[in-house]
């Protein structure tokens, strides 16, 4: 009888040559221009150096100085600060719009989630020259306020030691709320609308109803937001910079900012290399967090 069994074929071994052939160019690109620069960083981290003149091996000392000088430990906590405003706020924001247009059958919101969605096709320079026109002394803001007699709460909010950092924060959730609205919207669609009958039986209302079923449904789509708005947040550069450049002060200084200034600015080859090492490290161990508290309970 097992003489007669079908015998299972195995694959040519040139199958799978054809599919490294096929991977790469993409992963000839990603070793030549992530990889080979991310090792060259890591190499530079090592030493006290200027960029053009002579080196000085320090061994640790930059990432010493990394976490333990208040400059650029500040720098990492307001990295952390801004997930706030740039990954928890445009999830929480877009769940419930995506939830409140959820049934919209005839597309009647279709203009509302395409104005949502704007300020991610735009460039990030031009959304932060923008909003600094309109955080200014005479802008849209400071107008508004006064136009209905607030004129008191006015304030050069980008100048503001207090203020700079939650405005130029809000901007940021402006702009990934967009991204999350889209995600969870085409992703409430495909719920069994059976859950929701069986909620409704049992006498739930609309707010159950989101929290019992809509967003346990959505656990993966939320991971996947999580993990773009959280890297935008950690890796944020372009906003910060047109806005304010870090300041005042060092009030909305982040690692992005602090990596382009300490190279270009003060000529600390080594040390911006060992705080671009340390953020990548952080920014992917995040990740593998999120990864891991997204997965479904039962592939755990």
């Amino acid at each position: 009888m097992s003489s007669l069994a079908p015998r299972r074929r195995r694959a040519p071994i040139w199958r799978g040559g054809v599919a490294w052939l096929y991977l790469a160019p993409a992963l000839l690109f990603y070793v030549v221009f992530v990889i080979v620069p991310w090792l060259n960083s890591m190499w530079y981290s090592f030493f006290d150096w200027d960029g053009i003149g002579a080196s000085t091996w320090v061994g640790l000392q930059n990432y010493l100085t990394v976490f333990t000088d208040p400059e650029q430990a500040s720098s990492l906590s307001h990295a952390f600060g801004l997930i706030v405003f740039f990954s928890v706020l445009p999830i929480c924001c877009g769940l419930v719009i995506a939830a409140l247009v959820a049934g919209d059958a005839k597309g009647r919101w279709g203009w509302a989630r395409a104005l949502i969605f704007l300020p991610q096709v735009l460039p990030l320079v031009a959304v932060g020259v923008a909003w600094k026109s309109i955080y200014s002394d005479g802008g849209l803001v400071n107008s508004t306020l006064r136009a209905l007699g607030l004129g008191a709460w006015a304030r050069p909010w980008l100048g503001d030691f207090d203020w700079a950092f939650p405005a130029v924060g809000l901007v940021g959730a402006w702009v990934g709320t967009g991204l999350c609205v889209v995600l969870f919207s085409s992703a409430i669609q495909r719920i069994d609308q059976s859950l929701y009958e069986a909620a409704r039986l049992d006498g739930a209302g609309p707010v159950r109803e989101f929290l019992s079923i809509t967003v346990p449904q959505l656990r993966g789509e939320i991971g996947v937001a999580a993990t773009v708005t959280v890297i935008a947040a950690l890796a944020s550069f372009d906003i910060i910079y047109v806005m304010t450049a870090g300041g005042p002060g060092t009030s909305t200084m982040v690692p992005g900012v602090e990596i382009y200034r300490l190279a270009f600015s003060y000529n600390k080859v080594g040390l911006a290399s060992a705080l671009s090492i340390a953020l990548s490290v952080i920014v992917y161990g995040v990740v593998i967090v999120i990864n891991l508290l997204s997965r479904p309970r039962d592939a755990r």
